[in-house]
């Protein structure tokens, strides 16, 4: 089944968390999201249920290797897109919020083609 937007966006977080803070509980989730701990754990048991995530007997949630996937992918998009934006003299706070949309919805080839000419602007 593949995954919406916002799945995405949850296992981006964790995946940022977890980089930041090593372990990650759904707490830490709604907070960083601004959402409530009942949504965040609707969340959690979907993205358990399909595979994406792990949560220990401690509540410390962590990624499988397609969450991992997925996250790594999304996160990519979401700092190439952002860097992109700002080269071309997008102001950082309009993109990140324009980069945070679109890395759902770009296409690969698109992706491909931004980096590709991206990288020529360093």
């Amino acid at each position: 089944m593949p995954i919406q937007e916002s799945g995405e966006d949850y296992l981006e977080t964790i995946l940022i968390l977890h980089l930041r803070n090593g372990a990650v509980r759904a707490i830490d989730i709604a907070r960083e999201l601004g959402y409530s701990k009942p949504s965040v754990s609707r969340a959690m048991g979907i993205l358990k249920r399909d595979g994406h995530i792990d949560i220990d007997d401690n509540n410390h949630i962590s990624l499988t290797e397609s969450g991992k996937q997925i996250a790594e992918e999304i996160y990519d998009r979401h700092v190439t897109l952002t860097s992109f934006f700002e080269k071309i003299g997008v102001d950082s706070k309009t993109a990140e919020k324009d980069a945070c949309r679109i890395e759902h919805v770009i296409s690969p080839i698109t992706f491909e083609k931004i980096r590709e000419n991206f990288m020529d602007y360093d």
